[in-house]
């Protein structure tokens, strides 16, 4: 069992901490509204600390799961950060979906302090960290990624190491790119089915069965149809990771044209006061452009 550190109790981060405390591990932990760390150190019996810094004071590893790079440079570096307070050999595995960018130049400085690095981006959404069931993308050295991965497997059902540092961040855009169009299609059919006039769920249910088959489908069509769209992953982060995609697409010199299309869809929901809606929400467009309201 380890000394753990976990920067970042949002909906990811709070049952992820609680799995690695859960399973023997020594964590304490970092938010930066101080009253959420305090109430995951009463409900799960680790520790809290006021600083990234003092979090990481002596931890073997640094998780962290916070928004966008921003939020990852304001964890790791500067006076209160996470790299000023770890030891020697320690390894930092980051869970945030960030730009391959700036894994590498957190990764590169932490290097030079004799630290390791993991980027480690999670797909699952909130249930799959709730119940320990996500798929983690990892990118790192092949020592570090081998020292961390039976710390992450308290929470992961699927681990796999893809390559150098970015290497995770680039394949979670992958991951993203799949979802962006899995969930237009779902949400193009399901409308269809409905103003067609056929039972939307019965129609899911089989389709799901064949090659028009998906997670999205097989998970989200009943509460689409049902105007229910609290899942969890909302579409503000759905679009900064789509943007992180998209400009990697274009350094890349890569067409995603369908990618930048839902991109824009995802866009309009904002539009409609849906930033918080979760990402199955796309069919809200339909249904306003129907003038059926949302």
């Amino acid at each position: 069992m380890a000394k753990l550190a976990f920067l970042g109790l949002g909906v990811m981060g709070y049952p992820m901490a609680g799995h690695l405390q859960k399973a023997g591990h020594q964590v304490t932990v970092y938010n930066r509204t101080g009253a959420k760390a305090e109430k995951w150190a009463a409900e799960h019996g680790g520790h809290h600390a006021p600083t990234p810094r003092a979090a990481a004071e002596g931890a073997e590893f640094v998780m962290a799961c916070v928004g966008n790079d921003d939020d990852l440079r304001s964890v790791v570096l500067g006076e209160d950060g996470a790299f000023a307070g770890m030891s020697d050999g320690a390894i930092f595995v980051d869970h945030t979906t960030v730009s391959a960018i700036v894994s590498r130049e957190l990764a590169e400085e932490g290097a030079s302090q004799g630290f390791g690095w993991v980027d480690a981006p999670v797909s699952g959404g909130q249930a799959g960290a709730e119940n320990g069931q996500l798929a983690i993308m990892c990118g790192g050295e092949d020592a570090h990624f081998s020292a961390a991965r039976p710390v992450m497997d308290a929470y992961a059902k699927a681990v796999e190491h893809f390559g150098p540092v970015g290497a995770g961040q680039l394949t979670k855009m992958v991951n993203q790119i799949c979802i962006a169009g899995l969930v237009q299609g779902m949400s193009e059919a399901l409308f269809f089915a409905m103003e067609a006039g056929l039972d939307a769920k019965k129609v899911a249910g089989l389709v799901s069965q064949g090659a028009g088959g998906s997670w999205q489908l097989a998970n989200r069509a009943g509460t689409v149809v049902d105007n229910k769209f609290d899942h969890g992953f909302a579409v503000d982060w759905m679009r900064k990771d789509l943007g992180i995609a998209l400009e990697q697409a274009q350094e890349m010199g890569v067409s995603l044209p369908v990618t930048a299309l839902v991109d824009q869809f995802y866009g309009d929901v904002q539009g409609m006061g849906g930033g918080r809606w979760d990402t199955s929400s796309l069919i809200q467009r339909f249904r306003k452009l129907a003038g059926q309201g949302v």
